[in-house]
């Protein structure tokens, strides 16, 4: 069996191999047969994980919970007390606004601790139960094997008694239920695992404050920075600056010469908001230099938080957005879905989600998120000042037409190859995230289950992840259709379709066709996505 090794080397590729034991097990002809599938399911180890070192980490988080509700308290005792309206900090920060923001930063911290532990926790007792039930399963394939005796010689297999008959069918049923309880095993395992790193991975990125790394800008104005919502929306779902950003801008910072460095806290100090101090980090973020964004700051100056969400931020996430309100009966998708707009015009491809640009309005949207300074260009237009939805339109959809030529797109505006789309992702998104992007086809279970933490740890740094969907009608004609994931909550994933709107699919969905609820029944399976390089 050692030819077994190279693909049994992931929980993934275990879990398919048992899988396929599962379906070739009961109907093993001969002796043999049977007696070669039981060493080849023998030989894929069991779940891997130490329970005992995982609750011990579980413990250990929970054990800093306590700390930081102390912390919470004493911050909030503080703030009760009414503080004079004085500035603190590089960038000119009310101390009353940094002691708010501390309250929320422990509060998070709580939260992510708790979280944390109880993901640990939560893996420890998967990780438990697989492995005891592994170990039932292999020793039934044990018992199967006694039952079976050695391998038959050549002449053996000539004749077959009654009794022979019998003794293969029992190791037979016997072996289908020990493969059986491996393969759930390595299911339960396998998901567990996924799981843990999904939500831990969040936690991670939810740890905001510690993002920014520079020396430039002290703890009060990183505290800000971070915590920093847009006007509407859920404040967690919607902060301006993403741990990817935290992280970038904090870089960039420490890469500016002393002058630069001197103008951009000055652009900082002179803000009149916490929301402006946070969209010109994000442009720093976005890759901008000094000169650029103070020609920015000069247009978004002095605007309320409402102007600058609007015209700064697309997609803006509702607090009942994971509401699950169930399917349109006629398409098939979600009936909780949320418009996203410019005033009255959405970000749809072709203006009304007409046109066949999927890939170049998914892509001009994306870019839009994580570069305010473009976001800019398309919404408030040469001036930084307009808010006409119809020259909005015109612009956006010109942008549209722009990136679709980029990449090749057909004519009359109609779709893009996966080569084309691998471009434009990388020249339109790529210099603003940091990350390039790199394809990669998921046209079964297995493939978009192994992918889905890549995603969901992308995502929740603030990275969109481009996915192309598709579909096949009765006369096995296919449709295709290109969205971007850009959130994730939980075993939920955000979907921005460039019809102008976007939704929530959990994990199933994504994994097993069910992606006609971020679209139609015509497009129920996610076929490609485009992952950032780290």
């Amino acid at each position: 069996m050692t030819g077994f090794l190279g693909p049994l080397n992931s929980p993934a590729a275990r879990r398919s191999w048992l899988a396929g034991l599962c379906e070739s097990i009961p109907k093993a002809g001969s002796k043999n047969d049977l007696l070669d599938q039981i060493d080849g399911a023998l030989f894929v180890s069991a779940p891997d994980g130490d329970t005992a070192t995982l609750e011990s980490l579980s413990k250990r988080y929970r054990g800093q919970v306590d700390k930081a509700g102390d912390l919470h308290d004493r911050v909030n005792k503080v703030a009760r007390k009414g503080l004079p309206e004085v500035w603190v900090g590089d960038t000119s920060v009310l101390a009353s606004d940094a002691v708010g923001a501390a309250a929320r930063a422990a509060t998070k911290m709580a939260e992510a601790f708790q979280g944390g532990a109880k993901a640990l926790l939560t893996l420890a007792d998967a990780l438990g139960h697989a492995q005891r039930q592994d170990a039932d399963g292999r020793a039934k394939m044990e018992q199967a094997k006694q039952r079976l005796g050695g391998e038959d010689g050549f002449f053996d297999r000539m004749v077959e008694t009654d009794e022979e008959k019998a003794d293969l069918a029992a190791a037979r049923t016997v072996a289908a239920a020990g493969v059986d309880l491996m393969h759930k095993a390595a299911v339960a395992a396998d998901d567990a695992v996924r799981a843990a790193a999904r939500d831990l991975n969040k936690w991670a990125a939810e740890a905001r404050a510690g993002k920014m790394h520079t020396d430039d800008l002290s703890a009060v104005d990183r505290l800000m920075l971070a915590d920093t919502s847009g006007a509407a929306g859920a404040a967690d779902y919607n902060e301006i600056l993403t741990a990817n950003d935290l992280e970038r801008s904090g870089r960039a910072m420490e890469k500016l010469s002393p002058a630069d460095r001197a103008r951009m806290e000055r652009l900082l100090a002179d803000a009149s908001s916490p929301q402006e101090k946070a969209y010109l980090m994000k442009a720093l973020a976005a890759g901008h230099d000094v000169h650029d964004i103070e020609t920015f700051g000069g247009k978004i100056h002095g605007k309320d938080p409402a102007w600058l969400q609007q015209h700064l931020t697309p997609i803006v996430t509702r607090g009942d957005s994971l509401e699950d309100e169930g399917t349109d009966p006629g398409s098939g998708a979600n009936v909780n879905t949320d418009l996203q707009s410019f005033r009255s015009q959405q970000w749809a491809q072709g203006g009304d989600g007409s046109e066949g640009t999927c890939v170049a309005s998914s892509t001009v949207t994306a870019r839009a998120m994580v570069d305010p300074v473009y976001a800019l260009s398309l919404t408030g237009g040469p001036s930084g000042q307009e808010n006409d939805p119809a020259a909005f339109r015109r612009r956006l959809v010109d942008e549209q037409h722009r990136v679709h030529q980029e990449g090749g797109g057909g004519a009359n505006w109609n779709g893009m190859g996966l080569e084309g789309k691998t471009e434009v992702v990388n020249k339109e998104i790529s210099p603003e995230t940091g990350s390039s992007y790199e394809l990669r086809e998921v046209r079964d279970a297995d493939a978009r289950r192994n992918v889905l933490p890549d995603i969901e740890k992308a995502v929740a740094e603030g990275r969109p992840v481009p996915i192309g969907v598709e579909g096949y009608d009765d006369k096995g004609e296919r449709s295709g259709h290109a969205m971007m994931i850009v959130g994730q909550e939980g075993d939920k994933l955000q979907i921005y379709n460039p019809w102008g709107q976007t939704t929530w699919v959990s994990e199933d969905d994504f994994v097993n066709g069910g992606m006609a609820k971020a679209s139609n029944n015509g497009l129920p399976g996610a076929y490609a996505v485009h992952l950032p390089q780290d």
